[in-house]
């Protein structure tokens, strides 16, 4: 199998939670080699390839030695992703920025996922993740190209693929996890005690989700045994987080 974005903190923890079920997985990374060369090592020499998941011939390469390493590739979890960081309004956003948002978080999803139906075509058999955020169901102030690239991924994109995956192999499937405020790499700063308290006001669980808590659930969809009836759905990973305010006391 496949895990894109091994470098980061999800993704790691996805290839940590597959290799733990005995799955063969691959690792992947764009710029974070260090990362990734350690987490194949951890995982006792798992092969790894390097990819810019928005270069079309990269994402083709990605998937040709996949196959090459691992026989077959019929498990995808399609995590790699990029969320900038800088706050800024839509009147104020540069058309750059927005382009190259969409472009890392919804481009190289599709570049994924279709090297990866490729494989499934040639195998008769597939399970595709993806993997968004609670930015694309409730919107994200100051952050809506985001926001805008993982609604189409949740969205029009999934409904579409789990529909179009069965004209291939009948039995295959497409999911979606989406997790909100998680401590990783890229939110590590974010995360604070003095800013979670702010950010989980809208969280019945007032902390923010582990790596790991996103792993478990990119895992149960891939499961043939434990999801092989549940398709065309997302799950989402985050403190039972609603689109208005539930505590009212920040300090709660």
């Amino acid at each position: 199998m496949v895990v894109t974005g091994s470098s980061g903190g999800i993704g790691s923890a996805c290839a940590r939670a597959f290799m733990a079920e005995g799955a063969r997985v691959l690792v992947h990374y764009n710029r974070g080699e260090e990362r990734a060369r350690q987490l194949a090592e951890e995982l006792g020499g798992a092969p790894i390839a390097q990819a810019d998941l928005t270069m079309e011939a990269d994402v083709e390469r990605l998937f040709a030695e996949a196959r090459e390493a691992l026989g077959r590739v019929d498990v995808c979890a399609a995590v790699a992703g990029a969320w900038p960081s800088e706050d800024v309004p839509v009147w104020e956003l540069p058309l750059e920025r927005w382009e190259e948002t969409l472009r890392a978080n919804l481009t190289a999803t599709f570049l994924t996922v279709r090297g990866f139906l490729r494989e499934v075509e040639r195998s008769g058999h597939g399970s595709l993740v993806l993997v968004g955020s609670t930015a694309g169901i409730f919107g994200e102030a100051g952050h809506a190209d985001y926001a805008s690239a993982k609604s189409a991924v949740l969205g029009g994109l999934l409904l579409s693929l789990k529909n179009e995956i069965v004209r291939i192999a009948p039995l295959a499937r497409v999911n979606a996890v989406a997790p909100g405020w998680t401590e990783s790499p890229m939110t590590r700063d974010l995360v604070d005690p003095d800013r979670v308290r702010a950010l989980s006001r809208t969280m019945a669980l007032r902390k923010v989700a582990q790596p790991e808590d996103i792993a478990t659930q990119v895992v149960v969809l891939a499961s043939d045994t434990l999801s092989g009836h549940v398709s065309g759905q997302v799950v989402v990973v985050a403190g039972g987080m609603e689109g208005r305010i539930v505590h009212e006391d920040e300090g709660a």
